[in-house]
């Protein structure tokens, strides 16, 4: 019964010793000069500037993006354990699935119509 799940603890142990590997490696390897500019926070390159007083615009392009992404994350998170169970699903996972992709469908087109795919 656990032979079943030996790839996904290989899976697993390869990724963490990748990880691990890596921030050991950039550590031991990696150039070791600190100067005051490096220790101090980094705000973009530049110093903040104190904000306006009132209320300001506040551009909202990224957070549409964000969400666009989240949406079309999702889907694929449903898509991958439905394409696994697709024979034992029958008839009802696929007109469960194709409710499904005409809903994420629409949200697509109405972000392309929006113009939220357009990078200005």
């Amino acid at each position: 019964m656990l032979s079943n799940y030996v790839p996904i603890l290989v899976l697993l142990a390869i990724a963490t010793l990748f990880a691990v590997g890596s921030v050991a490696a950039g550590a031991l390897i990696g150039p070791r000069r600190f100067n005051r500019a490096k220790i101090d926070a980094y705000e973009c390159g530049i110093e903040p500037s104190p904000a306006p007083a009132g209320p300001q615009r506040f551009p909202v392009k990224y957070y549409n993006t964000a969400m666009l992404f989240i949406v079309f994350d999702i889907e694929i998170i449903f898509l991958f354990p439905w394409a696994v169970a697709f024979d034992s699903l029958a008839v009802f996972g696929l007109g469960a699935m194709a409710l499904f992709m005409a809903t994420i469908f629409v949200a697509y087109a109405y972000e392309w119509r929006r113009g939220g795919l357009e990078w200005d």
